[in-house]
C-alpha cells in the first residue's frame, strides 16, 4: 500500500463508494465529499496528493463548467497537487481545456479498474516527483545560505573604507562586472561578498576561486567542468566554477596570474555567456554576475602585453580600489579589538585586553600584510600571552627592508624571496613573467609564496 492521501469529489454517492472500494487496497488515506462547495474550505488540502474530480454536479449540465470552475480553485489552494477529470460526457476539447487548465489527466465514466488505477497511478507518481523537487529546492535554497553566510566581518569607520562601501551600495544593486584592486591582504574577497549580499542574487551562492592556485592544464576542467574520460584523471563527470555559480556571482580572486593563453579562455566565456565542458561540444548557458580581484597593474600589464586589453575592458566595468590597513587610521584598533576577542574566545583566554603602549605600537605600524598581517599577529600574542593584559612586547612585529636591501647575505630562503620580490616588482606582480625570468613554474612561484603567506 502506498502512503498517499486521494480526495474524490462527486456528486453520485454510487460513485464515491465504488472509488473508495477501488482505492482504499492500493492507498493509504481516501476521502470522499459529494458536494464540491466542500472544497473551498476542505482542511489541509495542500496536504493531499490527488484529487479525482467530476466536472458536472449540476442535473441536466454536462457542459464539464463547473469541473474546471473547481478545478481552478484546487489550484489556488494547493498548485501542486494532481488532479484527474472525471466525466461521462466525453469530448476531445473539454479534455484539452482541462489540461490546459491545469489537470495532471482525464478519465471517462464509466472507467475500466485497471486503466483508472494505472492513470491514478501514474498521477500520483507526478505528485511524488514534484514533493521530491520542492524538497531538494528546500535543501538547496539552505545550502545556499551555508555557503553564503562567513564568519567575517567588514570593520571599520575610517573615511577611506566608507567612501569604498559607499560604491559597493551603488554598484551592488546592478549585474556590471566589478574589478576590485588591493594589495594583499586587505579584504578584497570581503567586498566581493558583499557586492553579492547586497545584489539582488543575494539567495543564490557565492563562488570564490583562486586563480593564481589553478594550475595552467586544468585551467578549462576547473571553470568550465569536464566530462567522464576527456582526460587520464577525468573519472567523472564534474561541474566547472562558472555552472555552479550559475544564477549567483562568480569571484575570480589573482586574475592578474592568468596567462595569455587562459584570458583568452576566459573572455570566450565572458562574452558568450556559455561554456563547453573539456571533452564535450555542447554549449551550456551561464548567467552569473562576475566580480574579479588582484593585486597587480593591470593596465600596466596590459602596456607590456601581458594582459589582454580586450579582457581587462570586459572585467573592469566598475573598479573598486580597497584602501591599505595603514590608511584606514583608527579602524587599525577596531580590527585589533575585534580579532582578539574572536581568538580569545577560540583560545579560552577570556579577559585579555590591550594596554595603550600595545595600541600605539599597533597604531605605528605600517602592515605591510594589512588586515590579514594584523589577524595573525593579534592571533600569535593571544596564544602566547600569559598575564590578562597584552603589552607592546607582546607583538614582535617585524621591520621590512625594502627589496634590494641589505648586504646580499642571509639564509638561502632569504636570498630566494628576495630574487622572487624583485622578479615580481620588474613584472608589475605578474607571476607567470616573474616565474619565467626565475625558471620555475608558476604554480612552484605561488606555492612559495604561499608558504610565506600562511
Amino acid at each position: 500500500m502506498r502512503e498517499a492521501k486521494i480526495l474524490v469529489v462527486d456528486d453520485n454517492k454510487s460513485v464515491l463508494r465504488a472509488l473508495e472500494i477501488l482505492l482504499q487496497f492500493e492507498y493509504s488515506t481516501v476521502t470522499a465529499i459529494s458536494n464540491p462547495n466542500q472544497i473551498s474550505s476542505f482542511p489541509d488540502l495542500e496536504e493531499y496528493d490527488l484529487v479525482l474530480l467530476d466536472m458536472n454536479f449540476s442535473a441536466g449540465v454536462n457542459t464539464g463548467n463547473e469541473g474546471l470552475y473547481w478545478l481552478r480553485e484546487i489550484r489556488k489552494k494547493a498548485p501542486r497537487i494532481s488532479v484527474i477529470m472525471m466525466t461521462a460526457y466525453g469530448a476531445v476539447d473539454l479534455a484539452v481545456k482541462a489540461l490546459k487548465e491545469g489537470a495532471a489527466d482525464f478519465v471517462l465514466k464509466p472507467w475500466n479498474n485497471d486503466k483508472l488505477l494505472a492513470t491514478v497511478h501514474t498521477a500520483y507518481k507526478l505528485r511524488k516527483s514534484q514533493r521530491e523537487v520542492d524538497s531538494l529546492r528546500q535543501k538547496e535554497g539552505h545550502l545556499k545560505q551555508l555557503l553564503n553566510t562567513g564568519k567575517n566581518y567588514i570593520i571599520g569607520n575610517s573615511k577611506a573604507l566608507n567612501a569604498v562601501l559607499g560604491v559597493v551600495n551603488k554598484v551592488a544593486k546592478t549585474d556590471v562586472n566589478v574589478l576590485i584592486t588591493g594589495e594583499n591582504g586587505t579584504g578584497k574577497e570581503l567586498i566581493a561578498r558583499e557586492l553579492h549580499r547586497l545584489s539582488a542574487r543575494r539567495e543564490e551562492v557565492f563562488i570564490p576561486v583562486d586563480m593564481g592556485s589553478i594550475a595552467e592544464n586544468l585551467f578549462e576542467s576547473e571553470l568550465f567542468g569536464h566530462v567522464k574520460g576527456s582526460f587520464t584523471d577525468a573519472k567523472e563527470h564534474r561541474t566547472g566554477k562558472f555552472e555552479a555559480a550559475n544564477g549567483g556571482s562568480l569571484f575570480l580572486d589573482e586574475i592578474g596570474n592568468l596567462s595569455l593563453n587562459s584570458q583568452a579562455k576566459l573572455l570566450s566565456a565572458i562574452q558568450n555567456k556559455v561554456v563547453v565542458r573539456v571533452g564535450a561540444n555542447q554549449n551550456i548557458p551561464v548567467d552569473i554576475r562576475l566580480i574579479c580581484a588582484t593585486n597587480v597593474n593591470l593596465d600596466q600589464l596590459v602596456a607590456d602585453g601581458l594582459f589582454r586589453e580586450d579582457l581587462l575592458y570586459r572585467i573592469n566595468t566598475i573598479r573598486i580600489e580597497v584602501p591599505p590597513l595603514r590608511e584606514r587610521g583608527e579602524d587599525i584598533l577596531l580590527l585589533a579589538d575585534f580579532y582578539l576577542h574572536r581568538y580569545t574566545v577560540k583560545y579560552g583566554k577570556t579577559g585579555l585586553r590591550l594596554n595603550q603602549s600595545a595600541r600605539d605600537k599597533l597604531m605605528e605600524y605600517r602592515w605591510p600584510g594589512n588586515v590579514r598581517e594584523l589577524l595573525h599577529t593579534i592571533e600569535r600574542a593571544v596564544i602566547l600571552s600569559d598575564g590578562n593584559v597584552l603589552k607592546a612586547d607582546d607583538f614582535p612585529l617585524k621591520v621590512h627592508t625594502p627589496v634590494g636591501a641589505g648586504t646580499g647575505q642571509g639564509t638561502l630562503e632569504e636570498m630566494e624571496l628576495r630574487m622572487i620580490a624583485d622578479a615580481l616588482e620588474r613584472h608589475g606582480g605578474n607571476y607567470t613573467a616573474a616565474a619565467e625570468q626565475l625558471g620555475i613554474s608558476r604554480q612552484t612561484l605561488y606555492n612559495k609564496l604561499k608558504k610565506v603567506r600562511d
